[in-house]
């Protein structure tokens, strides 16, 4: 399974560390000790204790860095750090007081191992980390840590989407918190927002304020992809006294065809593509030049069958309407729409009298919005008035370079890089060989 971003989603295998990281003072390993000695030399005799085994300097060693053994009061949210000598690999056990096993992973960095679970509160553990090395032999260390009590002041957080959505490829992620996380604690925060994908794809959050969160990825979801989604905040530390009420999961977010719509104000048309395919093209009407349209990218927000477009608590009495609307779908939080336009059938893809929106045919309109799903991005280009951010979910009108100055974190690409061809391969590829590609996800 292929996954990315800000380290692997934990999913509930017991993981193994691979590779060497070098380390000091680790268990295991008594370095510089001295060999014990018999009474030669000392009278003669061939008598006196026999000699202890000298310690293995080759042999597999973990050491547990984090929790500090017999630690007290330690995080629900707390990882696992341990360092290897001499070892290829470990596996991490982790149970607790009831001889429950605590399953977890890796980050895909290796730094730390991940309880798949908020640790239970007031609970005492028992770690065991197995180093094996190249020759199949191992060293075993076992530490054990009690977690913190459950925490009086906690910080809750809610997802805009459910198990199980569909959306389009422009969806972001969106998360709120119930109270705001300070600035300096945002960093600890994100490196525990963990978001995983069916192909891997890059990705960051970006923080829209202390407590709202959201994620997109460096290009438009690719069509088909699998996302799921762990914010394991629970027992985390958020600042000022308060900690993660619990983790919060996405599940199976499915995205679906890759339909993406350009409004062009020059030729007063729509150009909808599916998968990189024009499907279709729109007669449209755009807004007039005194209630221009937006020209930037926003993705759907939301869409109705039928409503009712009221502008007279915004527009008063004199420049208010009340009109019934078919295939509204929102652009804007400012109240863009594409919709259907009877009434403007005559001056679609001539000119523009709309009030801001997108007018189509019903005709058009219904057959487009029996294609969209919410988060199919919609560019206009061209009108006199360009787009303000946060006027919709805009996350696609800021270039990757600016989404990614609202991490906390610096961003580390998922994606492994395809290795240019070695001297020796030849330049023209044979046609009859099959070819795979891998990608390997990083934290």
């Amino acid at each position: 399974m292929e996954r990315t971003v800000s380290g692997r989603t934990p999913t509930g295998r017991t993981a193994t560390r691979r590779g060497l990281l070098a380390g000091a003072g680790l268990v295991g390993v008594a370095a510089g000790l001295a060999a014990c000695t018999s009474d030669k030399g000392s009278g003669g005799g061939t008598g006196g204790a026999t000699e202890s085994p000298k310690p293995d300097p080759n042999a597999a060693a973990a050491t547990i860095v984090t929790p500090a053994k017999d630690a007290t009061g330690v995080s629900a949210a707390t990882e696992i750090v341990y360092e290897l000598k001499n070892a290829t690999e470990a596996t991490v056990e982790l149970k607790d007081a009831n001889g429950t096993v605590v399953t977890g992973e890796l980050r895909a960095d290796g730094s730390s191992w991940v309880p798949a679970k908020t640790l239970g509160y007031s609970m005492a553990y028992t770690l065991t980390v197995t180093a094996t090395g190249s020759d199949g032999k191992t060293g075993t260390t076992t530490s054990g840590f009690t977690t913190m009590a459950k925490p009086s002041k906690t910080v809750r957080v809610t997802s805009f989407l459910g198990d199980n959505a569909k959306a389009g490829v422009g969806m972001p992620l969106m998360y709120k918190f119930s109270r705001a996380i300070p600035e300096a604690q945002r960093a600890e925060v994100q490196k525990r927002l963990f978001v995983s994908s069916e192909p891997v794809q890059d990705g960051i959050w970006h923080w829209f304020s202390g407590t709202e969160v959201h994620y997109r990825p460096k290009e438009y979801w690719q069509a088909g992809t699998k996302v799921n989604a762990r914010l394991a905040i629970g027992g985390l530390d958020m600042g000022d006294g308060y900690y993660g009420k619990g983790d919060i999961t996405l599940e199976n977010l499915t995205i679906g065809s890759a339909v993406i719509m350009v409004a062009d104000n020059k030729t007063k048309q729509m150009t909808v593509t599916k998968d990189g395919k024009v499907v279709k093209k729109i007669p449209i009407s755009l807004g007039k030049p005194s209630t221009p349209s937006s020209s930037g990218t926003v993705v759907i927000i939301e869409k109705f069958v039928h409503t009712i477009f009221d502008t007279y608590a915004e527009l008063g009495p004199e420049l208010g309407y009340r009109t019934p609307i078919d295939y509204a779908q929102r652009l804007t939080w400012g109240g863009e729409y594409i919709h259907s336009a009877p009434w403007s059938i005559s001056s679609q893809g001539k000119r523009n009298v709309s009030h801001g929106c997108l007018n189509m045919s019903p005709a058009n309109a219904k057959w487009l919005f029996n294609l969209t799903s919410i988060g199919d991005p919609v560019i206009t280009k061209g009108t006199e008035r360009q787009l303000k951010n946060g006027n919709g979910w805009t996350h696609w009108n800021m270039t990757w370079d600016e989404y990614v100055k609202g991490s906390a974190v610096p961003f580390v690409s998922a994606v492994t890089p395809t290795p240019a061809p070695s001297e020796s391969e030849s330049a023209t590829p044979d046609p009859t060989a099959s070819a795979t590609a891998t990608a390997t996800p990083s934290a």
